[in-house]
């Protein structure tokens, strides 16, 4: 029997980055590759001229937005295994047309950024309440052991009350990472029924009540027209003196003006990985801020989640071809509201 036809387009330096040797051995085992072993990424038209035949697809970052022209081309293609994260881009411009009619699986492995990025708003969520920038700052800068302008004590994240702004895939591990640390967790996020409320541990909360009762807020919303700026002024006002407030999500979700008003009282503080524009100005004021710490889009960075996308993108070929149910395939039916 033949080996299913691979069509592998993501460059040298990505296949290095996401795959163990050993995981790309395996697929280069179990199915008929052809691999790009180089690091110029494909064009639309060179995808297009080359699809014909093949059964998949692996696309990652840097790979083109798939165009019509592709799939007049792509006879026999039933999968697009991204990996990478999100497949908007990817596929957008195509669903109607080809992917839904066709009934194209299309596989993300985001779940395995998704890991990276919880490890990050939890080691920010404690970083920003210890004040450990601060502090270090402070002994490198200063000589002074302990500045009596920061506090020994405080809310800190144990037993403290938690606000999660969308239960994504990101948003779900955080939850699970926080169970250790006995909080009381509020989740904002109009598509979560009860009875999976219910199953995650976490009390419901409409957008406000969540900012006036928290303790800590982390944003985990997609960049979609519902949620442009819908953390704004008057929810950063609720919060409570001394809140932290973290976003790992996009920084659309977030008004960057409201929140510099805020930031400017002194009353909160805030840990942003992303922002709006992405770098911000050189000359923005939240960059001299002490109480906004920024880091440059690195939440999703590390090891343990980019092997996943490796072993998840073969995984969910493996399952295709052997008429499983594969985890990671994208709902096309909510496709309006992914990230």
């Amino acid at each position: 029997m033949s080996k299913p036809k691979i069509l592998y387009i993501p460059t040298v330096s990505h296949t290095q980055k996401v795959f163990k040797d050993e995981t790309f051995q395996r697929l280069l085992d179990q199915f008929d590759v052809k691999v790009n072993g180089t690091e110029t990424n494909y064009t639309s038209e060179q995808l297009a001229e080359e699809i014909g035949g093949f059964d998949g697809l692996i696309t990652g970052w840097g790979t083109p937005s798939l165009t019509e022209a592709v799939f007049e081309n792509a006879h026999k293609l039933g999968i697009v295994a991204h990996s990478a994260g999100s497949i908007k881009g990817l596929v957008g411009a195509v669903l109607d047309k080809y992917i839904i009619p066709r009934n194209i699986c299309v596989f993300s492995a985001n779940v395995a950024i998704a890991y990276n990025v919880a490890e990050a708003t939890i080691g920010m969520l404690i970083m920003m309440c210890r004040r450990i920038v601060d502090r270090a700052l402070i002994i490198r800068e200063t000589g002074e052991w302990r500045s009596r302008e920061l506090p020994s004590g405080g809310v800190y994240l144990t037993g403290s009350t938690v606000g999660i702004v969308s239960a994504s895939k990101v948003g779900r591990i955080v939850i699970d990472l926080l169970k250790p640390f006995k909080v009381k967790t509020l989740v904002y996020d109009p598509y979560l029924s009860d009875w999976e409320a219910g199953r995650l541990g976490v009390e419901k909360a409409e957008l406000d009540d969540l900012f006036a009762r928290s303790d800590f807020v982390s944003l985990h919303a997609p960049s979609i027209p519902e949620t442009n700026k819908m953390v704004g002024a008057k929810q950063l006002r609720a919060l409570r003196d001394g809140a932290v407030l973290v976003n790992t999500s996009r920084g659309s979700v977030l008004d960057h003006d409201a929140l510099l008003e805020e930031l400017q009282s002194g009353r909160i503080s805030v840990a942003l990985d992303v922002t709006t524009p992405e770098p911000l100005p050189p000359d923005s004021p939240l960059r001299k801020l002490a109480n906004c710490v920024i880091t440059p889009h690195m939440s999703g960075s590390g090891d343990y989640g980019w092997h996943l996308i490796g072993t998840t993108t073969l995984q969910a070929l493996e399952d295709f071809f052997a008429g499983k149910p594969v985890e990671g395939a994208a709902n096309l039916s909510s496709f309006t509201i992914l990230a």
